[in-house]
């Protein structure tokens, strides 16, 4: 693990491979890369996504995994008949779910994840590898203001923001589908990473929170040719993940805060009627009661926090 996280968020011009970039790419061994594709329900898509990658990288990867999570069209027959290696999951259980399953069974050193929608260029392979080096994890960052569907921007906005306040960095992506990362170091973190869609956000916050290198590198998405499988249910998650995530990565930034305005409000409210000699009020007891239990809560979930992220370190 690297001493320093470095985030860069500064690029924001279009970026070239560079001729020592394109020199790094054709020289590479063919054992370090696997690139990861999840799908649910995509047979009308999946092959086309397949042959591109085929054809951007060709013999330069050491195989391309689709994890068919539990569909019930012909998505693994599509992606075989491509040319991909296919692992199946019997019933739908989940994006991050089938993450995990492809990362665990990954031979390779390196890892790149994209989606199985078609919104992702299979050319950005090359420029996300060509920026490896010493960097734990790259991350396509989406050019695109809107990105994702309207109605769920907001709940994307409220994460990106506890994402920048519980890590103190501006983090330019918080959970696009498109990186690369060490798969060393993302098998340290499977067990804190959940099931469904929010496992590129915990993976995000997990390598940041514990100190390894991220960059992020500019890319633009085509419009989704697949089905989302995002519903209303993923979007109430939503209020889960954010709670989820402030109890995991760095609980005191929430609590102690919370714990002195509780305090602050309970003095506020007592002090004048303990000044005029009419005794303690009940509500500002209760308060500075409330400051004290948060402040204790605060550290019992920041030893819980830090005992599960560094359970396989």
């Amino acid at each position: 693990m690297t001493v320093e996280t470095s985030v860069n968020a500064t690029a924001e011009q279009p970026i070239s491979l560079g001729a020592a970039a394109a020199e790094r790419w054709s020289t590479v061994p063919t054992s370090q890369l696997t690139i990861v594709i999840p799908a649910f329900n995509e047979a009308g898509v999946i092959s086309e996504v397949v042959e591109q990658v085929q054809r951007a990288c060709g013999q330069s990867i050491h195989e391309i995994i689709v994890v068919d999570d539990g569909s019930s069209d012909d998505t693994a027959r599509a992606a075989e008949k491509a040319g991909a290696r296919v692992i199946r999951h019997n019933t739908n259980m989940g994006y991050g779910a089938a993450l995990k399953t492809a990362i665990r069974n990954a031979r390779t050193e390196f890892i790149l994840t994209m989606d199985s929608d078609g919104q992702h260029k299979a050319q950005d392979i090359r420029r996300l590898w060509a920026h490896a080096g010493d960097n734990d994890m790259v991350v396509g960052k989406r050019r695109q203001i809107l990105h994702s569907m309207l109605w769920r921007m907001p709940g994307k906005w409220i994460l990106g923001l506890m994402g920048n306040y519980l890590t103190r960095r501006s983090i330019p992506d918080l959970n696009s589908g498109f990186r690369l990362i060490r798969r060393d170091v993302a098998l340290k973190y499977l067990h804190v990473c959940p099931s469904g869609f929010s496992f590129s956000t915990t993976i995000t916050m997990a390598l940041l929170s514990r100190g390894y290198n991220v960059a992020y590198i500019p890319i633009d998405v085509e419009k989704r040719v697949g089905k989302s499988t995002v519903s209303i249910a993923t979007g109430l998650d939503t209020i889960i993940l954010i709670m989820r995530i402030a109890s995991l990565f760095n609980p005191l930034r929430i609590f102690v805060p919370a714990s002195i305005l509780a305090g602050m409000a309970g003095i506020a409210w007592g002090l004048p009627i303990a000044l005029s000699g009419r005794g303690l009020s009940v509500g500002s007891m209760l308060a500075i009661v409330t400051s004290v239990l948060l402040f204790g809560l605060g550290l019992i979930c920041d030893q819980v926090s830090q005992l599960r992220l560094e359970r396989f370190e």
